[in-house]
């Protein structure tokens, strides 16, 4: 090779000779599937260069993992219970001294070697494969998350409490040594892969040492010292990375996915990690995914939104975790769930934005999996069964979709169901197929707006189609009109079926036609930003000078604005509430906060719109040079701020009419 190794790409059939793949240089004759580099040091440069999202991943759009170890015995709160039981007067304490003791003289590695509570009945983590008397089978639940229609599944590894679920030799506090004496991951692995799925699994312990323990008292106990995150920083960042490697080694994840604080882990550790995992796959000759919140970055690894996502088209490709629960990541007493349709219209959502879904469950320490649970997996299932081809192996199109329901716009956004008037595309990768999924049915006649005469041209449409209630069967839909408002179709006069949304199958002769970018509305409209999904605020009756911020969208004056022409491009962009217009006040510094002031006509209040596709705009002042942004903060209330046009949604913006 004339250059390094390290810029090689390996894609489709590479003939070389000599050394291992793990060096570099590959056997003669092996045909590689992957891409990237053939080796990686540890260095941000180098592990830069492996590609983030591998096309399988973004192929399979939903997974689903699971929040079950020695947290799930107490069944209280939330998984944070080893945590909140030694914060004095919390709930969890108050909890543990009634039921269990105090803390400090009954610990919660109780739970791990095995205890009686107060009322005399022996508690520990310790559940038995159903082949032995007990109630987990692996294998069924690998079952169930076929059944649902995930293409990835696993285990949550290590949570923050520190207690590994395989055979671990860098940690005693393990799920062979202890409590059930079984390799829980391995179980887990085999099972999952002989359903067909890729195998993912997510380790949390970053925040294990750094600060999840941190009201445990100092133990003298060296094991015990472990357990709790005390060895001190060089122990515990080398424990960080030695549980990863056996983890990679040991079990060969297709995904490794990991929490948040990440950032406080050792920068070598991290690079060492993602060097480590990446030659790995080399030698598999397989392409992985990391997944993180923070501490890593998107170039490599796949950005992860907790129980959110953007509200908007999001490139690169991303994913979410969301759980089944509002209330608790692991099984609890009581613990409730979200219905089936908003767990589903957030999957469709995201997809179409251009992201993964993985879910998860919260199975009992038995290793049951409760009933409720069941049916919304199922019922996820049976839809991707039936309606599959416009969410598998599809691609976000130039728009995500219509309607008024807003999903996403963060981290922590709950999903929330559509309604019949809510439209997300997804297209096919060869870019000549379109699909149009209603959250509901939509009566006689669909309209979608976003496909109107003044924005796309139809000529080369050659069939539209509503997908049947079984995979593979179509209804035609023959009698459609495009006009300026939209393009109208005829339906069925009634649902011919019962399902949680509708997908219109629409086929072109050729490649489907751009999208032209939305028209600027001239009356009052709406302006929301593409990463919180907050729209633009006034605050309402202030003083000139009042910083402009962001706000849930309700319907108020004081978040409606009329952007009124001045010529050459150029706009003023004017509060329905109080009458004034968004000021840059001349400062072109990056962060400066945006504010409002009473017209003058200078170019500190003059803005221009920059479409960056998808319906999203820049929205550039004249005097500085600079465009709105959110700063990527959906705290309601937020400022919105003046930063330098580029390509992160927090410089997007959506304009829409009241």
């Amino acid at each position: 090779m004339s250059s390094s190794s390290n810029q090689f790409n390996r894609r489709h059939l590479l003939v070389l000779s000599g050394l291992t793949a793990a060096t570099g240089l590959l056997r003669a004759g092996t045909v590689w599937a992957t891409e990237g580099p053939a080796s990686y040091t540890p260095t941000w440069p180098s592990v830069d260069q492996h590609p983030p999202a591998p096309e399988w991943f973004q192929d399979a759009k939903f997974g689903i993992y699971f929040h079950w170890g020695v947290f799930s015995v107490p069944a209280f709160a939330n998984e944070w219970y080893p945590r909140n039981m030694y914060i004095g007067g919390s709930n969890e304490n108050r909890h543990h001294i009634a039921t269990y003791g105090d803390p400090s003289a009954w610990p919660y590695h109780n739970f791990i070697n095995g205890a009686r509570d107060k009322a005399g009945n022996w508690v520990q983590f310790a559940p038995k494969l159903r082949s032995a008397g007990g109630n987990f089978d692996p294998g069924e639940w690998a079952q169930l998350f076929a059944d649902a229609g995930a293409k990835f599944a696993g285990p949550v590894a290590e949570h923050h409490d520190g207690y590994s679920m395989w055979n671990s030799a860098v940690n005693e506090w393990n799920s062979v040594r202890t409590g059930p004496k079984l390799d829980l991951v391995r179980l887990h692995a085999d099972a999952i892969r002989a359903k067909g799925m890729k195998f993912i699994v997510s380790l949390h312990h970053a925040y294990h040492f750094t600060g999840y323990y941190d009201r445990v008292p100092a133990q003298s106990d060296p094991s015990l010292r472990k357990l709790y995150g005390q060895l001190g920083r060089p122990a515990q960042n080398q424990l960080w990375f030695d549980k990863l490697k056996e983890v990679v080694d040991g079990y060969q994840p297709d995904i490794v996915w990991q929490d948040f604080n990440l950032h406080q882990v050792d920068e070598s550790q991290r690079l060492n990690f993602l060097a480590y995992y990446f030659n790995q796959a080399v030698a598999w000759n397989k392409d992985v995914v990391t997944t993180y919140k923070d501490g890593l970055n998107n170039r490599g690894s796949v950005f992860d939104f907790e129980r959110g996502g953007p509200a908007d088209i999001q490139h690169p490709f991303w994913l979410t975790d969301d759980s089944i629960s509002s209330s608790s990541w692991c099984y609890t007493v009581g613990i409730g769930y979200y219905s089936l349709k908003a767990m589903l219209h957030a999957l469709i959502d995201r997809v179409s934005k251009n992201g993964n879904m993985l879910l998860n469950i919260a199975p009992v320490a038995d290793g049951t999996i409760p009933s409720g649970q069941r049916t919304i997996l199922l019922g996820i299932g049976d839809y991707l069964k039936r309606f599959g081809e416009s969410i598998y192996a599809t691609r976000a199109w130039t728009a995500y979709g219509e309607g008024p329901t807003q999903m996403g716009g963060g981290s922590f956004v709950q999903p929330r169901e559509g309604t019949n008037r809510d439209i997300r595309f997804t297209r096919s990768k060869d870019n000549t197929v379109l699909y149009a999924t209603v959250m509901g049915w939509p009566g006689s006649t669909l309209s979608i707006t976003t496909l109107n005469s003044s924005r796309i041209n139809l000529s080369t449409l050659a069939s539209v189609q509503l997908l049947g209630s079984t995979a593979g069967s179509y209804i035609d839909l023959p009698t459609r009109n495009q006009n300026g408002s939209g393009l109208h179709i005829s339906m069925p006069s009634s649902a011919p079926f019962t399902a949680p949304a509708y997908v219109v199958k629409l086929t072109f002769s050729g490649q489907i036609p751009a999208l032209g970018a939305a028209p600027v509305p001239t009356g009052w409209a709406r302006i929301t930003n593409g990463a919180t999904g907050l729209a633009l605020d006034s605050g309402g009756n202030v003083s000139a000078g009042s910083r402009l911020k962001q706000w849930n969208w309700d319907s108020s004056t004081n978040l409606q604005w009329q952007l009124v022409g001045l010529g050459d491009g150029w706009y003023r962009i004017v509060n329905r509430a109080n009458g004034m217009v968004a000021d840059s006040w001349g400062n072109n510094a990056n962060g400066a906060i945006c504010q409002q002031a009473a017209w003058n006509g200078g170019n500190n209040q003059q803005w221009r719109l920059t479409s960056v596709g998808s319906g999203r705009y820049q929205i550039v002042n004249r005097g500085t040079g600079t465009a709105l942004d959110s700063l990527g903060d959906s705290t309601v209330g937020s400022s919105v701020a003046m930063w330098s046009p580029n390509s992160s949604p927090n410089n997007h913006w959506t304009i829409a009419a009241v």
